[in-house]
């Protein structure tokens, strides 16, 4: 049996903004023997990537120097 992540979020502010999905991780393409850290840092950036499409945000950041 394939491992699962559950990802989900919640908006305080903006009610009706929320999500909660289950992959696997096969579904999105982690690997299972990384170490614990490794792990964490995947699923970290899975996460925040699964959240930004969620909410269809862009940015831009701009630096001025004076």
């Amino acid at each position: 049996m394939d491992k699962t992540v559950t990802f989900s979020f919640s908006s305080s502010k903006y009610e009706g903004t929320e999500a909660t999905e289950t992959f696997t991780f096969n579904e999105l393409g982690i690997v299972k023997d990384l170490n614990d850290e490794a792990l964490k840092r995947e699923i970290d950036r899975v996460f925040q990537a699964w959240v930004w499409e969620k909410l269809n945000l862009s940015y831009s950041i701009v630096i001025n120097e004076d």
